[in-house]
């Protein structure tokens, strides 16, 4: 009896070896394929991170565009406040200016314009300036080159 024993502990003794060795294995291979797959995982949201980043900046150099084409041609679309040939076009910080009269040779006012399209809206400096026109801060200088 004394030899079946130590001949059946020899087998479980040997089947635990095995059987912790396939479990070290098993560890091992699940974390390298745990590793590949989230690797891949962090490749695919790389790239779906970048083709949204791609097409964001797309849409708003559209937006962009657009609008600046819109400032271009507003004095020739129905409804502009003054006469085309009296504005003159700006950009930063307005739009245009406008010497309302000039073209017939007297200017009986001055007209800031900002031009905006779809849900675009003033900038803090657009604001400021409109502001400061209402309140009549404005003032004439004349600087001469000597």
């Amino acid at each position: 009896m004394n030899s079946f024993s130590i001949q059946t502990q020899f087998w479980i003794m040997a089947i635990s070896i095995l059987v912790f060795i396939i479990a070290i294995v098993a560890v091992i291979l699940a974390y390298k394929a745990g590793k590949k797959h989230g690797f891949l995982d962090a490749q695919l949201s790389e790239n779906e991170r970048m083709e949204h980043a791609r097409k964001d900046a797309v849409g708003r150099s559209r937006a962009v565009i657009s609008g600046q084409i819109s400032e271009q041609i507003a004095p020739w679309l129905p409804n502009f406040p003054v006469n085309p040939s009296d504005a003159r076009f700006i950009g930063k910080p307005v739009d245009f200016v406008s010497f309302c009269g000039a073209d017939e040779g007297f200017v009986q006012e001055i007209v800031f314009i900002e031009v905006k399209s779809g849900r675009s809206a003033l900038s803090t400096v657009e604001r400021s300036v409109r502001d400061t026109i209402v309140e009549g801060r404005v003032r004439w200088v004349e600087y001469r080159i000597e």
